[in-house]
């Protein structure tokens, strides 16, 4: 149900609104000034505000100047109500940000039509906005909560809610851990755990993802040195899983470059992960800043080889250190002829490259001995560990 937020400081109007609003079926709610309006759309988030202008303390003017100062009200359509109707007046709200303007007194037919054109808009811009979206997130009520609660997050800086954990990966020879991929989780005092295949997509998608992926790098920077004076741990490098919007950011090797210099440690250290789509945006590009990474001293992973479109062609001409093949592959490898005969030529393929490989999602003690049988390097997944908070990795190590 639209829900919709009715700022009027005059009784009476306020009261007539809202009659009309709940009797063609909207959810209402209701605030007698601008203060109380401001706490009701940030804690509300509705998906329509219609506001007085002319009120005492905080007038439409500066609700609408701080709805739209903060991300998580920003795009909220707002209509301005008002007895004042010179042209200068109008001209001031629309340069403010307001959609729409009526003056009082209006009639029932012209409320309900402002409000519905205001909707229809914002409707068809979700869809705009959400179309490149996967589907299992398009117009999803629990994604647009996740949304407000993301924003928030970042907005206020609550990254406390955020923790890192680590998935051991084992060389499948000696049996010794030699890195550790780090994973982030969210645990939010409102929505509970959040899976981080959900969050990341969406902060990818909003916009959020670089302030984020900055406050995991610096975590895991700090981590690795303090991590560094401990003998069991010196040589064990963190993987670290990186976004497109980071990875071409143009401030990106600066910034790397700016945490090994503040945190004191070899940046040998430090593996990072990158997909195949994301290199296959912009090959040339990818492989510049590839180059400038390994030039660093910094290690570099294809994550989950075999899922995206690289060629092998391109492969050989990529700046990198490891292959990972991804779970789909190695899921029952062991009665599927078809991925066992893929994966021998993936890791085949990748020792002639003098590339390592690492396989990923290992469940079962079967799919671990064809591996070994195969000589694949290195493994990860539940067999071995689920990932693990930082002080249960140094007890697991």
């Amino acid at each position: 149900m639209t829900k919709i937020l009715v700022i009027e400081d005059e009784e009476l109007v306020r009261e007539n609104l809202l009659d009309l609003l709940e009797a063609e079926e909207f959810q209402t709610i209701a605030a007698a000034n601008g203060k109380i309006g401001l706490n009701l759309a940030f804690s509300e988030i509705p998906d329509l505000i219609l506001c007085d202008m002319m009120m005492p303390e905080i007038d439409g003017y500066g609700v609408l100047t701080t709805l739209r100062q903060d991300p998580l009200t920003a795009t909220i359509p707002f209509i301005f109500l008002t007895a004042k109707s010179a042209k200068a007046d109008f001209r001031q709200g629309m340069d403010l940000g307001a959609d729409d303007y009526l003056t009082k007194p209006f009639t029932r037919a012209e409320l309900l039509s402002a409000i519905v054109n205001r909707l229809e808009k914002q409707a068809a811009l979700k869809k705009n906005l959400l179309s490149t979206q996967p589907a299992s997130m398009a117009f999803s009520p629990k994604m647009q909560l996740l949304e407000v609660y993301l924003h928030r997050l970042v907005k206020e800086e609550k990254f406390q809610e955020f923790e890192l954990y680590y998935q051991p990966i084992v060389d499948i020879a000696s049996g010794k851990i030699i890195a550790a991929e780090s994973l982030l989780r969210w645990q939010s005092p409102e929505l509970g755990s959040v899976p981080s295949l959900e969050f990341m997509q969406l902060a990818e998608s909003t916009g959020l993802i670089l302030p984020i992926e900055k406050w995991v790098f610096t975590s895991i920077c700090e981590q690795i040195h303090i991590w560094q004076d401990n003998l069991d741990f010196l040589s064990l490098t963190i993987n670290v899983n990186v976004s497109g919007s980071q990875f071409y950011s143009p401030d990106f090797i600066e910034d790397i470059s700016a945490l090994f210099i503040n945190n004191k440690f070899a940046p040998e250290r430090l593996e990072i992960e990158l997909s195949e789509s994301l290199i296959m945006q912009n090959l040339n590009n990818a492989i510049a800043t590839m180059s400038k990474l390994r030039s660093l001293g910094v290690k570099i992973t294809i994550d989950d080889f075999g899922i995206g479109y690289s060629s092998l062609t391109n492969l050989k001409e990529l700046p990198i250190n490891t292959l990972k093949i991804g779970r789909y592959y190695i899921h029952n490898i062991d009665s599927n002829s078809e991925k066992l005969e893929l994966t021998k030529a993936v890791i085949q393929m990748a020792h002639s490259l003098n590339l390592r490989v690492v396989a990923e999602g290992l469940d079962t003690e079967a799919e671990l001995d064809f591996l070994r049988q195969y000589n694949c390097d290195a493994m990860q997944g539940f067999l071995l560990s689920r990932p693990l908070p930082a002080a249960e990795l140094e007890n697991f190590f």
